[in-house]
C-alpha cells in the first residue's frame, strides 16, 4: 500500500518536516545500495527515491547527490564521499540492504555530524534525527486482511483499492540535542513518537 500520491508526495511531505529541522538545507546526499544488475525489485525503492528527492530538491531548493555502497564495506567510503562533497544533511535510503547494517550505518551518521533523515520508524528510533512513513505495521495488517478476503472467495478484482491511512512521524530529540537543533513545539505536537 502506498500513500495517495506515491513516493514523490511523501518525500515532499518528510523534506518539509526535516526542513523545519534543518531550514538551511543546500545540498543533501542519498545514502543507497548500489543497483544490481537485472534486478528491477531490489532496485526499486532506493530508484523511486531518488527520483522523488530529485523532484523534491528542486522544488525545496536543494541540491542532491547520490552515494552508493553495494557492500558493507563501502559504507565508509558513500560517507566519505559526501562528507568530501560537503553535504548538509543526509537521507538514509528504506533499501533493504541498508536496514540489515542499521547499527553501522548509524555509526557512520553519528561520525559525520549531520543531520539525517529516513524512511522507516526505527531508522528514526536507532539515531537519525527524523522519519516519517506510512504505518508499516496497519500495511501488513491490511494485506492479511486482503489476502483472508481473497482466501475466502473474493475476487481481487472486486476489492477496493486501499491507500495508507496511517503514518509515523519520529523525532529523535536525543539527536537533536546532539546537532545543536531546537526541535519546533509545533512539530513536536504533530510527532507520533519522540525519542528522548
Amino acid at each position: 500500500m502506498n500513500a495517495v500520491g506515491g513516493e514523490e508526495t511523501m518525500t515532499q511531505k518528510r523534506v518539509g518536516y526535516f526542513k523545519e529541522l534543518v531550514p538551511d538545507l543546500t545540498r543533501l546526499g542519498m545514502i543507497a545500495r548500489s543497483p544490481l544488475p537485472n534486478n528491477s525489485v531490489l532496485n526499486g525503492l532506493p530508484t523511486q527515491e531518488e527520483n522523488a528527492l530529485r523532484k523534491v530538491g528542486a522544488q525545496f531548493g536543494f541540491e542532491f547527490t547520490r552515494y552508493n555502497s553495494g557492500t558493507p564495506d563501502e559504507l565508509d567510503s558513500s560517507f566519505a564521499s559526501a562528507l568530501r562533497d560537503n553535504v548538509s544533511a543526509l537521507y538514509i535510503s528504506g533499501a533493504p540492504g541498508l536496514f540489515a547494517n542499521m547499527s553501522r550505518v548509524i555509526s557512520l551518521v553519528t561520525a559525520s555530524g549531520k543531520p539525517s533523515f529516513g524512511r522507516y520508524p526505527d531508522w528514526g528510533r536507532a539515531g537519525l534525527l527524523l522519519s516519517y512513513s506510512s504505518d508499516l505495521v496497519d500495511g501488513f495488517r491490511q494485506a492479511g486482511i486482503y489476502a483472508g478476503k481473497i482466501l475466502n472467495g473474493a475476487k481481487p478484482g472486486d476489492l477496493p483499492i486501499l491507500q495508507a491511512d496511517k503514518f509515523t512521524l519520529v523525532i529523535n530529540m536525543k539527536t537533536a540535542k546532539s546537532l545543536g537543533i531546537v526541535v519546533p513545539s509545533t512539530l513536536l505536537a504533530v510527532a507520533d513518537e519522540v525519542i528522548e
